[in-house]
């Protein structure tokens, strides 16, 4: 399994014009980050895991001509604003993108893109096929996708778990019951926003306590804040095992 990280940034966390903070001002470009988003792929099969505003620009960055389906973690505008650009994709596989997420994210979903489902629809509007998530095991092809659900403050969130890989984001507390779903990881990606508390994300030592828990062989940090600092100085604090993830890094799973 090839994981892709198409972003690994938050509304709070991409470049802001007129920012001179450290990492605004950076020249690495690690700390250059797109809104979160990650590609999957598997057994002849892509996935991307949220659209973000993002996300054409990461479509036509990776040169991705396919796409089998997109799973939607919540319904938050970072996470979804970006789904006016599956129109691409309808021209180029002639059929209505496959999407995946729970029943109230559809609702966010047909708030924001109503011209989409509208009966008369004016011609080139995105098409999706929108599919129910619950909190049990699905498949898209021979890919078997395990729900993980987490809560964003008072907001649930899916994280998914395909074989030893799984994807956290967005997330303030894991219930002990979606914990024993993450058992056995080979890698985790979470969220880790900033040094200090924050309401609805982990911050780096609570997805810090969150890993040594799980003990997978290895775990990249996502949904990143610019107040968490400089790649380069927050690797240097990190554990054995544990690494800040990056826009286009690539990393290998179950090889």
């Amino acid at each position: 399994m090839q994981i892709t990280f198409l972003g690994t940034g938050t509304s709070q966390g991409v470049p802001v014009i007129g920012c001179r903070c450290e990492v605004c001002c950076s020249q690495d470009p690690r700390d250059k980050r797109l809104r979160s988003s990650v590609m999957i792929e598997e057994k002849n099969i892509r996935l991307i895991i949220d659209a973000g505003p993002d996300f054409r620009c990461q479509m036509l960055r990776e040169n991705i001509s396919h796409l089998d389906a997109l799973l939607i973690t919540h319904g938050h505008k970072d996470h979804i604003g970006g789904m006016d650009d599956l129109r691409p994709f309808n021209y180029l596989l002639r059929k209505p993108v496959e999407v995946y997420a729970a029943a109230n994210v559809h609702l966010d979903i047909r708030r924001d893109f109503f011209y989409a489902f509208e009966e008369d629809r004016y011609p080139g509007i995105p098409e999706m096929s929108l599919h129910t998530v619950n909190n049990t095991p699905f498949s898209i092809g021979d890919i078997e996708i395990i729900p993980v659900e987490v809560d964003h403050y008072h907001l649930k969130v899916l994280g998914f778990r395909i074989e030893n890989f799984a994807y956290i984001t967005d997330a303030s507390h894991i219930p002990a019951a979606e914990m024993e779903k993450l058992t056995g990881l080979e890698v985790l990606v979470i969220n880790a926003l900033r040094m200090e508390p924050h309401i609805s994300h982990f911050s780096l030592p609570e997805a810090l306590e969150v890993i040594s828990f799980l003990k997978p062989k290895e775990a990249y940090l996502t949904h990143i804040s610019h107040r968490l600092g400089l790649h380069a100085w927050v690797e240097k604090q990190l554990p054995e095992g544990v690494f800040l993830a990056f826009d286009r890094l690539r990393i290998h799973c179950g090889l």
